[in-house]
């Protein structure tokens, strides 16, 4: 049996690891998979040595918190692959671990494949010369990066985006959301406000309040607002609950898949990550932001050399939406931006007609077939 060594320390990271997992066994390879992932990853028989939603930290102060720890887990994985010499390390974002841990697995001799690239083409752009040193290939999910890694000598594949392997297409259609809405006790004339704070327990402690606070706001000025609070999918309501016991106003705690939540709400303030891509990708104007440590922000502005931080942005290479760091995202500014949304039809309009062309820039469906295809190489069938 091939052993695979998997790290998938994000949320995002983790449904895609998962659907590797799921395509393995339905194609009946004889695969055994271990390292870092979820409780899904392990229902499949993945072997878990370090848990994805105590390991998703992101920032320096953050990860110097948690800095033993994660020195564990990379120590253990270390010592099973000196052990069990795995056909492949199939490695995804989470560059900090990623790369150290690649290095090692180099001088072992174990092929790294780096699938859910880093965005070094957006800040430590030298970070690119490790992948180039230590890594096989890297996997990228947006054609611009294709471009940016054969700029510099790295080997690359486009496989498209596994978001869009996620996504029903009924999703769009108006008829099934107002059936959808109007099942959850949304009413017609209601305006719908939704929220995603993050999937890390520092991004919740972080944005969860402020976007509370931000919709009390918008909720002085239009009565008819509605709330819906998406609920991450390695968090539990009971977690978000404890944010909850002063807010005031109508809304609905949400756990469901997340393209199953966004698609009720008319527009989302939203953690800067995945998740705006998968806003963005169901057409739905939104506010970004993001807030951190002090010291990690420091770092930030010091080392990030892209004008935008929103992946949406990033894709589009334009301000599609508004993007709101720090200091800027608090519940004021925030509430002004979401306000716009409500008031003014033809900002409206244009918002939803930029996110309309995300789309094109994914590729097509059928990601982790092609995933699944490329790791071929490097196992037995």
């Amino acid at each position: 049996m091939d052993q695979v060594l998997m790290i998938a320390a994000e949320a995002s990271s983790v449904t895609y690891a998962q659907r590797i997992l799921e395509l393995w066994k339905k194609q009946g390879r004889k695969i055994h998979a271990f390292g870092v992932g979820s409780q899904e990853m392990e229902d499949l028989g993945f072997e878990r040595f370090g848990k994805s939603e105590e390991m998703a930290v992101v920032g320096a102060a953050e990860v110097i918190s948690h800095y033993s720890d994660l020195k564990k887990v990379f120590n253990r994985i270390v010592d099973e692959c000196e052990k069990r010499r795995p056909k492949v390390a199939v490695v995804m974002d989470y560059p900090g671990f990623n790369l150290m841990l690649a290095k090692k697995l180099h001088e072992m001799k174990i092929p790294v494949v780096y699938y859910i690239s880093p965005q070094v083409w957006a800040w430590k752009k030298g970070r690119v010369k490790t992948i180039k040193q230590y890594c096989e290939k890297v996997l990228v999910l947006f054609p611009f990066e294709t471009k940016f890694y054969e700029e510099h000598q790295v080997p690359v594949e486009f496989v498209g985006h596994p978001l869009l392997d996620e996504m029903d297409e009924k999703l769009l259609d108006p008829t099934y959301l107002k059936t959808h809405r109007n099942q959850c006790g949304i009413r017609d004339d209601e305006i719908v406000l939704g929220l995603m704070p993050g999937s890390r327990r520092q991004e919740l402690k972080q944005h969860f309040q402020v976007q509370l606070d931000t919709a009390r706001i918008l909720a002085k000025k239009h009565k008819n607002l509605k709330v819906v609070i998406l609920t991450a999918p390695n968090f539990s309501k009971d977690k978000m609950l404890d944010y909850l016991e002063d807010f005031r106003l109508p809304y609905i705690l949400l756990k469901d898949e997340p393209f199953r939540m966004i698609h009720l709400v008319d527009m989302m303030l939203v953690a800067s990550g995945t998740a705006t891509l998968q806003v963005g990708l169901l057409h739905k104007p939104m506010v970004i932001m993001y807030r951190v440590n002090w010291l990690t922000a420091l770092i930030a502005r010091m080392i990030v050399t892209s004008k935008f931080f929103g992946l949406v942005n990033l894709i589009l290479n334009k301000f599609a939406v508004p993007e709101n760091f720090q200091g800027q995202a608090n519940p004021e500014n925030l509430a002004k931006q979401l306000d716009r949304y409500i008031t003014d039809s033809q900002h409206k309009a244009s918002v939803v007609n930029d996110l309309a062309q995300l789309r094109q820039h994914l590729g097509d469906k059928g990601v982790t077939e092609r995933v699944v295809k490329s790791l071929d190489e490097y196992l037995t069938k």
